[in-house]
């Protein structure tokens, strides 16, 4: 059997994609309690996730969202992560912007215009740590990627993750990351 790189390309990405997941699982957590969901997301539903990012920015104006929809149809395949931040760690840190944790968890919780929340801040160090943990493996195994809270923002809207915050991190292995001088690219 002969395979030719280009035909691989989707499965390395979608192995990749699998890797970053269980270095976000298991990057260190707060307290060790593991509220990250995570997410892999291609073919149609990748599709669907580009298209109402697109047409959100047309609606709205937001020229970001356009940009950022075109580079996920151009990616293989998204990994999502997000975080339900609503479960206080009990530090009384403050950080969240209440008094105590009892007053957080007594806040109730809202929708805003991207996420919900309030969020534990620890919550949302924690989702960080995991995003970066993913991305540094996708660095070290030559996947190109880009953090874009944009994918995050509208796979939330389409019910794809139940997060109260998410980002998401589309996925290329092409001879040019597609996700970085995206401004160049449409002259």
């Amino acid at each position: 059997m002969i395979l030719r790189e280009e035909a691989l390309r989707n499965e390395a990405v979608k192995t990749a994609a699998y890797l970053m997941s269980i270095s976000a699982r298991t990057a260190p957590k707060s307290k060790g309690e593991d509220d990250i969901e995570i997410v892999y997301v291609d073919g149609e539903d990748k599709e669907r996730i580009a298209d109402e990012m697109i047409a959100f920015g047309k609606k709205s104006g937001i020229k970001g969202f356009i940009r950022d929809g075109e580079s996920v149809k151009e990616a293989s395949a998204l990994l999502l992560l997000g975080v339900v931040g609503e479960k206080p760690l009990k530090l009384n840190c403050g950080a969240c912007g209440y008094a105590s944790c009892d007053e957080f968890a007594s806040a109730g919780r809202r929708q805003g215009k991207d996420f919900a929340g309030p969020n534990c801040a620890f919550k949302l160090l924690d989702l960080g740590i995991a995003i970066g943990s993913a991305v540094k493996l996708a660095s070290v195994i030559n996947v190109d990627n880009r953090v874009m809270y944009r994918i995050g923002t509208m796979a939330r809207k389409l019910g794809v993750i139940k997060s109260d915050v998410a980002m998401g991190i589309p996925l290329s292995c092409t001879g040019k990351n597609p996700f970085f001088d995206r401004e160049d690219k449409r002259r």
